[in-house]
């Protein structure tokens, strides 16, 4: 593993930081207010990103895409991890899972959203069904050439500016070695789709502006041609395509932690106690040396979790390692920096208790810490039989 950027990779990551600085920091506060990025505001982010050449950077250039290798693209969300998500979703990352389409999907969903021209979201999560995909309750049943879907599905992040939605509903059930089993089908499922519906969901304390919504199928009706993949191994598709995630989700944290470290630090050379700046006191230069080495930390285990992906290496344990450790890390560096900016903190002049209140969500959503702990455990395991 090479521990310098490239020169292009050093161009990705300065291009982006800019861009978020200069274009989608100063959004941040109306956001914040509104809980809401009003759909032009979105529109513009896109076509500025889309002019940079940027969009859909997580797919092959054969499809149209940036066809950033792993790292690059880690790199890339990042720094992108700096600023607030209800922003940073008009970025345009179409889930990889749309690489299974066949030719005609590619025309109707994949190439469309590789162009900017439709948004998807991804729906799994259900309230009786979260980290046990096969527990889920949202059905379909063959119904001559199509399929009939009834269900409900929640916690869909972004649902409310998608164009479609990639669903996993269960279809039917499998005897296994440890008892039945539900059989899982991915669909591709268009807005407006009779029988379909998105309503928003909970209010969260956490990305205000970024949302989640419930979506419900009532005898909502789609062809075969709408199945993503095979019919009943939507399980497999989603362990082919979707682990990955977890590798977003902790090179976001990082690039977050890091803006809140940046600030604290600030802080700390500048405010004066007792004659000399806080940062000279040995409770806050300490509380800045452990932020600084745990950020390397959890930057270095997500590197390199990317760097395997890229060498065809075996990488959900490592994957599962930089989720669980950037996700709690990032929990600690915000409460850090707020503590060291004292009451000002909590404060909404300062975007830190945005940070702090955004940082929780990020220990449960793709996969709680507790799963990322079972992942490691049972990889550590398996090899010696246990």
């Amino acid at each position: 593993m090479q521990f310098g950027l490239s020169q292009e990779q050093q161009l990705v990551v300065d291009t982006v930081r800019e861009f978020v600085e200069q274009e989608l920091y100063p959004l941040e506060e109306e956001v914040e207010r509104a809980g809401r990025v009003p759909p032009e505001i979105g529109q513009d982010i896109a076509r500025k990103v889309q002019a940079l050449g940027f969009f859909a950077p997580n797919l092959p250039e054969a499809v149209g895409g940036g066809g950033l290798d792993h790292l690059t693209f880690t790199l890339l969300e990042r720094e992108l991890g700096r600023a607030a998500m209800a922003l940073t979703v008009f970025w345009g990352r179409p889930s990889g899972i749309l690489m299974a389409c066949d030719a005609e999907q590619r025309e109707r969903y994949l190439h469309p959203a590789v162009r900017g021209e439709r948004f998807d979201a991804l729906a799994m999560t259900e309230p009786a069904a979260g980290s046990d995909l096969r527990g889920m309750q949202c059905a379909a049943r063959p119904v001559g050439d199509d399929w009939l879907l009834n269900g409900a599905k929640h916690f869909i992040s972004h649902a409310d500016i998608a164009d479609f939605v990639i669903v996993f509903v269960a279809t039917g059930e499998e005897s296994t070695a440890n008892g039945p089993k539900k059989r899982i089908t991915c669909f591709l499922v268009d807005r407006g789709t009779p029988g379909f519906d998105i309503r928003s969901g909970y209010e969260s304390v956490s990305h205000r502006g970024y949302h989640n919504c419930i979506l419900t199928f009532d005898d909502c009706r789609l062809s075969s041609a709408q199945v993503l993949g095979e019919p009943h191994r939507g399980f497999e598709l989603a362990n082919e395509w979707l682990y990955g995630t977890r590798l977003t989700v902790a090179a976001m944290c990082v690039g977050r932690a890091r803006r809140a470290f940046d600030l604290a630090l600030a802080h700390a050379a500048e405010r004066q106690q007792f004659g000399q700046p806080i940062g000279r006191f040995q409770g806050v230069a300490f509380k800045l040396a452990d932020m600084a080495t745990e950020m390397d930390a959890a930057d270095w285990l997500t590197l390199a979790a990317a760097w395997r992906l890229d060498a065809g290496l075996p990488a959900n344990r490592e994957i599962a390692s930089a989720k669980l450790y950037a996700s709690e890390m990032l929990a600690r560096v915000t409460d850090e920096a707020v503590q060291i900016h004292g009451g000002m903190g909590l404060m909404s002049d300062l975007p830190l208790a945005r940070f702090w209140r955004d940082a929780r969500v990020e220990r449960i959503w793709d996969g709680t810490s507790e799963i990322q702990r079972h992942i490691i455990g049972r990889e550590l395991l398996r090899p010696r039989g246990a």
